[in-house]
């Protein structure tokens, strides 16, 4: 009776807030969950170092000199255009101005992709180097929310496979990475619509692989493959599309980037014990004869 109001509850929980509002939601309620347990902050502390090191790497190896490379590009085409604007009647003057007009968008455009390109590498090197500590945070939160963690294979064959999965699914990544982004380059070419379709089909996959990176954790521990993992995210949607998204949008932000991981990462532990372990896992873990590891935060 207790196992069936439990599964009543945790239901309820699924289904609020529904749709495109919940995965949105996540990070928000990450940062609450946080500032609650202070028990978890020093799982933060060390990552957080970690990411500061690695963002003011790339942003003084990568911003400012893609930045200056920026206002070279835009101040070229505009002097082309007003070269070819010179000779055309005083009636069209008003192409002066569109001129600084389109020049300002197209600064606009470019400093936010490169923005998200340096928040998707931030992302990626982020989650490598601070992985000890992010596994061990997922691990306490997901002791906190379920109450018990999936049992971990120790043995040799079983290290064995974990690092494999690792690499593998990284390796996977990239292969994604390139096989959708360098059709993405060609459509820039375009005319009309190309470049509009290109923004929004990198914005789409940055979020797919963020999303993937902040749910691998408690996937991790399911011993899930890439293939099985990008199931998961399909199966979660909307909720995981906005998850990633919100989470996107974060890590491109300079500076506020550098404890946004962290905090994406709760978000996706969260994200997981609520809205995918009691549809996808509950039952199989529930139903084990294996008996729940006690609880590392007591």
């Amino acid at each position: 009776m207790a196992h069936q109001q439990d599964s009543n509850s945790t239901n309820a929980r699924i289904r609020r807030p529904i749709g495109i509002l919940a995965g949105a939601s996540y990070p928000f309620r990450a940062f609450g969950f946080l500032l609650q347990t202070p028990k978890l902050w020093g799982y933060v502390l060390v990552p957080v170092l970690v990411n500061l090191i690695i963002g003011t790497a790339l942003y003084v190896g990568l911003l400012f000199p893609s930045l200056q490379g920026i206002d070279a590009l835009v101040a070229d085409l505009s002097v082309k255009f007003n070269a070819m604007i010179t000779g055309l009647p005083a009636w069209l003057s008003y192409l002066s101005v569109l001129t600084s007009v389109l020049g300002w968008l197209l600064r606009v455009l470019l400093v936010a992709g490169l923005l998200l390109v340096i928040g998707f590498i931030l992302v990626q090197f982020g989650v490598i180097l601070g992985a000890p500590w992010y596994g061990q945070l997922s691990e306490q939160l997901e002791l906190l929310r379920i109450g018990n963690l999936p049992p971990a294979d120790t043995s040799l064959l079983g290290i064995f496979g974990e690092i494999k999965r690792a690499v593998g699914f990284e390796l996977r990544k990239l292969q994604l990475l390139i096989s959708v982004a360098l059709p993405l380059l060609l459509l820039n070419f375009v005319p009309g619509i190309g470049s509009i379709a290109a923004t929004i089909g990198g914005i789409a996959l940055g979020a797919t692989l963020v999303c993937l990176d902040f749910l691998s954790a408690p996937l991790d521990r399911r011993r899930l493959n890439f293939q099985d993992k990008l199931a998961v995210v399909r199966a979660s949607l909307p909720g995981s599309a906005t998850f990633g998204l919100v989470c996107f949008g974060l890590v491109s932000i300079p500076l506020l980037n550098l404890l946004a991981i962290p905090l994406c990462l709760v978000a996706g532990t969260l994200f997981f014990c609520d809205r995918i372990w009691p549809v996808r896992f509950a039952d199989a873990e529930t139903s084990s004869e294996s008996k729940s590891p006690n609880s590392l935060i007591e």
